[in-house]
């Protein structure tokens, strides 16, 4: 953290001397976000723990700073962002989800961290630096998920010199978690020794305007190599109805010391056929069809035998905060992930948007997720579980309070097997809302 403010302060003494210049102030965008957050979370089945709930709530805010670029064949321009958790209730014993960082004795009261980005642009391409990096690719999704957003410190770059095609690549070293003040480096669920190298590169073609086509690659030095292949094409019916075709596909192998001790990946809790390293192939296709207000969503995953699915997750290293991740699949739900070797995940959703019943801003949706054939971690049959989740979302569209959003979520998790989790009921009240000053 230090290294990457001392980082950004250079680099805002650099830029200082083109703050003056059309584009870097003209163009520059100051907002604060405010997140207010009511976390439930009722384990029904603790396997034998003392207070197995959590209840905590807790008002999170975020001051983000973009330039614009300064004049010039090279345009340059910073990025600054300062993060400020504060922890309002949630008693003693609950504490056990990773929402606030712990001080040893329950959560802290508040926490708070900043960083920033330097940034470069050469006609259709950008380079980034920095440390509040927040990539949303298919081999790595930024986690914002409970009060602060999960960042990472590295270097990215895009480009669109060529038309209908996108070429992303990074390099990136550590994480900061969305309850920490503090960076970590890069690992596994299960890794307790750290990585500081995540390379990526990929590329997302639009064949024709309907369809897209994707392929990236990425390497967390010590731990695993994944490929990733996607399609996706929308079929427009007429101007009310559409057909959309998601495909995807990850292979993913182990990499350099994965296996060893510090190096180990727990293959999210079941079966691996080589204990420790990752070996593993999933895919998923996801079919939707929209009707004016309504949206039908119809898929299926799977895993296969030989080793879950693996992801960035920083969850077992050493450190408060470091937990929190996601991954590119739609059987990342709000409890569970449906990620374990053997499984076969059937899924759907129903979702409606009551704009059309002229109630703008106002969302509804229901999901549910079955998952079976799951291989037990020792290897003995297997196990199934099933996860319903709900959500109702508003948006504020006029008056002083335009912007103020409210998210209600509720989920159930239950499972049967040795490998499944707790039964679960999860509930999440939030309140968002933006202030833009530029």
């Amino acid at each position: 953290m230090y290294k990457s403010s001392l980082a950004m302060a250079v680099a805002l003494g650099v830029f200082a001397q083109h703050a003056a210049a059309a584009g870097f102030v003209e163009d520059s965008k100051l907002s604060l976000s405010s997140r207010t957050m009511y976390f439930d979370n009722n384990n029904r089945e603790a396997h034998g723990a003392v207070r197995p709930d959590q209840r905590e709530s807790g008002q999170g805010f975020k001051l983000d700073y973009i330039s614009g670029f300064t004049q010039g064949t090279v345009g340059f321009g910073v990025d600054a962002q300062a993060l400020w958790g504060i922890h309002l209730d949630g008693g003693r014993g609950y504490h056990k989800g990773g929402f606030f960082p712990d001080d040893g004795d329950g959560s802290a009261d508040q926490w708070a961290r900043i960083g920033g980005n330097a940034k470069a642009r050469f006609s259709k391409t950008e380079a980034h630096f920095g440390s509040a990096l927040a990539p949303n690719l298919p081999i790595l999704v930024s986690n914002d998920g409970r009060l602060l957003p999960q960042t990472f410190e590295g270097a990215t770059i895009q480009s669109k010199e060529i038309d209908n095609l996108t070429i992303n690549a990074g390099q990136l070293t550590h994480a900061m978690g969305r309850a920490s003040s503090n960076h970590t480096g890069l690992s596994v669920n299960g890794g307790t020794e750290e990585s500081n190298k995540f390379r990526y590169g990929g590329l997302d073609y639009k064949l024709t305007k309907d369809l897209t086509l994707q392929y990236y690659y990425s390497n967390l030095e010590d731990f695993y190599k994944q490929h990733f292949l996607g399609a996706t094409h929308l079929y427009q019916i007429d101007k009310d109805q559409s057909f959309k075709t998601d495909l995807r596909w990850f292979n993913s192998s182990n990499d350099g010391k994965n296996g060893q001790a510090g190096y180990r990946f727990n293959n999210n809790g079941g079966y691996a056929s080589t204990p420790g390293q990752v070996d593993n192939k999933t895919w998923s296709a996801i079919f939707t069809y929209t009707l004016g207000g309504n949206s039908f969503l119809l898929g299926h995953q799977r895993v296969n035998d030989d080793g879950g699915f693996v992801w960035l997750n920083q969850g077992s290293l050493v450190g408060e905060g470091a937990g929190g991740s996601s991954f590119y699949l739609f059987t990342d739900s709000m409890i569970n992930q449906f990620a374990k070797a053997g499984e076969n995940t059937t899924f759907g959703q129903y979702a409606y948007d009551f704009a059309g019943l002229g109630v703008p801003g106002l969302k509804a949706s229901v999901s549910y997720l079955k998952g079976e054939d799951g291989k037990n971690a020792n290897g003995n049959g297997t196990f199934s579980e099933w996860e319903r989740d709900a959500r109702i979302d508003y948006v504020i569209q006029q008056g002083p309070l335009k912007g103020l959003g409210t998210s209600l979520r509720h989920g159930v998790y239950r499972g049967a097997g040795t490998s499944s989790l707790a039964d679960q009921d999860q509930t999440r009240l939030i309140f968002n809302y933006t202030y833009n000053f530029l």
